[in-house]
């Protein structure tokens, strides 16, 4: 799972006794999370320039046309995280001096799948930065009474095995409707799926990988 933030909260009782502030010291690409939470195969994404953004669209005074700006350069940083490991092959090219060769990316590649219709925010930064990449949708309400993921609609395209789906959502709350998302898109036989969100609240964390504990 990759998130900017997770808040903090009192972890005596629940995935490990740790609190989530940000004075653990020089944690690398971990961020705000100290080591011990890092075992539960979250990544959060502590960048000055996310962190800067986020901020800009937590002020009450942004306008809807900057918050949305804001999301959606957030998102092309956190793609850089999210896709940072994909394959690559090597390929011959011609360059203006000479033939050699390259690494380009390797087979059916991506696709980002966002869960309605918050997830569109999402969207459209991770397309900016990888616009080859297939889209897929999943509709899902929350059951005011069971609190259950509902789905009222799905599309992911017919080529999704041979894909590595990309699940976007900007909040994970408790995680309920995340995990019924990573659920669907495996039953449809995704080649693998990651989980990206903006913000992230212990307790969704706690569901998604007690739900997915194979799901980064």
């Amino acid at each position: 799972k990759t998130a900017y933030e997770i808040p903090k909260r009192d972890w005596s009782s629940d995935v490990c006794s740790s609190d989530l502030s940000a004075d653990h010291g020089d944690l690398g690409r971990y961020g705000l999370l100290n080591a011990r939470y890092v075992n539960v195969n979250v990544t959060v994404v502590d960048h000055p320039l996310v962190q800067h953004k986020l901020t800009q669209m937590r002020r009450k005074e942004t306008q809807a046309d900057s918050f949305r700006r804001y999301l959606r350069e957030i998102a092309m940083l956190l793609a850089y995280e999210a896709l940072r490991d994909l394959p690559l092959e090597k390929v011959e090219i011609e360059t203006p001096l000479t033939r050699m060769k390259a690494p380009q990316l390797a087979g059916k590649r991506v696709c980002f799948v966002s869960i309605l219709r918050a997830g569109n925010g999402l969207l459209d930064g991770m397309l900016e930065v990888l616009p080859s990449a297939r889209v897929g949708h999943i509709g899902l309400y929350r059951d005011p009474k069971t609190l259950a993921a509902v789905e009222y609609y799905c599309k992911l395209p017919e080529d999704i095995a041979q894909r590595e789906a990309i699940i976007l959502d900007p909040m994970l709350a408790t995680g309920h409707s995340a995990a019924a998302a990573v659920a669907r898109t495996k039953e449809l036989g995704a080649r693998a799926v990651r989980y990206v969100c903006l913000l992230a609240a212990p307790e969704g964390v706690k569901e998604m990988n007690a739900a997915h504990p194979d799901v980064p």
